[in-house]
């Protein structure tokens, strides 16, 4: 049996988040007090060898990026908080700001002292009013403990934190387009290099990291690198918090070590699929990952496992599929939601993802031909290979994904027009079964343009001329009369 180990949430419901002393009571901000005895260098040292990577999806080593953010000269540095959670079925940064406030200011203050920074931002989307308010009461609070503001702890070290509400674009999760947001401008990422390290938030060097990373530092400094890499794999220490949602028993939050594998968390923490249905795939890494078959089932979780599968750890959410899932329309759904966020900046993300979703419209209309699988692929590659950022380079995994592993499924819409999963409406179409149809008129009640009839006890029958192919009828019988064909 899989076991969870809660070192990101290891407060969330045990604690009354708008309550300082709570957080104090379990140890809260002492691993602040003991970084302010320590030096800067020595603060990073203890994060780069606990190899904790970053949260945020990217995995690049925090400590890196701390020491290259602490090595630029500056009069004035930034700490950022990217809390700008976008992925669809994703709430993991929601909810650790929500039940446990603190323990991210903590590590945004810790960060702040490592860099050289005495001015913290909290990014956060105004969609999370109760992070938002939770984040308000916190900060509050630990100005009035001394905690936050001048001179902490009696230190000559001074950092504040403010909270700045973004509108809900996904693009500004990518953190050039973050620190965009903040100045004023157009959310839209940029060139890199330079990079935030050495020139961020008004030209001045600015860590970045999300909210998960942060809720990480405190229990490292306060228990040691050692301690940290204890759980997890070599490459990737630690625990990483995920978004279960989808087509399994149980969905919400868990906490597990890095190399935990796919089948344990579906499967043992998850409980398995609804209704007991047969697992197809499931989705890592939001609208940036990709597909994984049941066949890697066993995969390990880390950033290099996922990456060689085709898909990404991303910020942590993970979408469970059952046998009932159109592999196609899923990477339709994951391009849509792409093409509606795209800022637009790079003619390859804003014009190639709108040809791309072209295609797969076509694919699932029953209009398309083989060699559009062609035009597919080459395009996915082209937007893969010049977008100007990670969001955009990363927009076609979930086709190239879904195509590699579920080509078949492809070529039944195409060849055969049809759509295996019964999901496609202009490539299924509902009829009764007479043998097993009571007559019970049910489902002629339930539908919106009455394309079923039939006298009362005998068999019905669609038209099929009228049907929308709405579903209402399939789901309303109770004797198995209506199938798709």
């Amino acid at each position: 049996m899989c076991e969870q180990i809660r070192i990101v949430l290891r407060n969330a419901g045990n604690i009354n988040p708008e309550n300082i002393e709570d957080y104090l009571k379990k140890d809260g901000y002492l691993a602040l007090a003991k970084a302010l005895e320590s030096t800067r260098e020595e603060v990073i040292d203890i994060i780069s060898s606990s190899n904790l990577r970053g949260r945020g999806g990217g995995g690049f080593p925090t400590g890196l990026k701390w020491k290259f953010t602490l090595q630029a000269k500056s009069d004035e540095k930034y700490v950022i908080c990217n809390a700008d959670e976008g992925d669809p079925g994703a709430f993991m940064d929601r909810s650790i700001l929500e039940g446990d406030p603190h323990s991210v200011l903590e590590g945004m203050a810790i960060g702040g002292y490592a860099v050289g920074a005495k001015k913290g931002i909290i990014y956060i989307r105004a969609e999370y009013p109760l992070a938002v308010e939770r984040l308000k009461i916190a900060i509050s609070q630990a100005k009035e403990y001394g905690l936050l503001g001048e001179n902490i702890l009696g230190t000559n070290f001074s950092f504040d934190i403010e909270i700045r509400l973004g509108a809900g674009a996904f693009v500004c999760g990518e953190e050039t387009a973050l620190i965009h947001s903040i100045e004023g401008s157009r959310g839209e990422p940029t060139n890199k290099p330079p990079f935030p390290s050495t020139s961020g938030l008004w030209g001045k060097p600015t860590l970045i990291n999300n909210v998960e990373t942060f809720a990480n530092i405190a229990p490292i400094i306060l228990n040691g690198s050692d301690w940290f890499r204890q759980y997890g794999t070599k490459n990737s220490p630690g625990t990483k918090v995920f978004a279960l949602a989808g087509d399994v028993k149980n969905v919400g939050l868990v906490e597990v070590p890095m190399g935990t594998t796919l089948r344990e968390i579906i499967f043992d923490i998850g409980g398995g699929i609804k209704g007991d249905k047969k697992f197809k795939a499931v989705q890592t890494g939001g609208p940036s990952g990709g597909c994984i078959p049941s066949e890697y089932l066993d995969t390990p979780i880390d950033y290099d496992s996922l990456q060689k599968l085709g898909s990404m750890m991303g910020s942590g959410g993970m979408i469970v599929m059952d046998e009932d899932t159109c592999m196609v329309d899923v990477a339709k759904f994951y391009l849509q939601f792409t093409v509606d966020e795209s800022c637009g900046k790079c003619t390859t993300c804003r014009i190639g993802n709108v040809r791309l979703l072209e295609i797969l419209e076509k694919i699932t209309s029953g209009n398309a031909h083989l060699e559009d699988l062609d035009r597919m692929i080459s395009l996915s590659n082209v937007i893969k290979n010049s977008s100007l950022c990670g969001l955009g380079q990363t927009s076609p995994n979930p086709v190239l994904s879904t195509f590699k592993y579920f080509e078949d499924e492809y070529k039944a819409h195409i060849l055969d027009r049809v759509c295996p999963a019964g999901i496609c409406k202009n490539l299924i179409k509902y009829e009764i079964i007479p043998q097993n149809c009571q007559g019970c008129t049910a489902c002629a009640r339930v539908c919106p343009t009455q394309a079923i009839s039939g006298e009362l006890r005998k068999p019905h029958f669609i038209d099929q001329t009228k049907c929308i192919k709405c579903g209402s009828c399939y789901s309303t019988c109770r004797f198995n009369a209506i199938k798709i064909v």
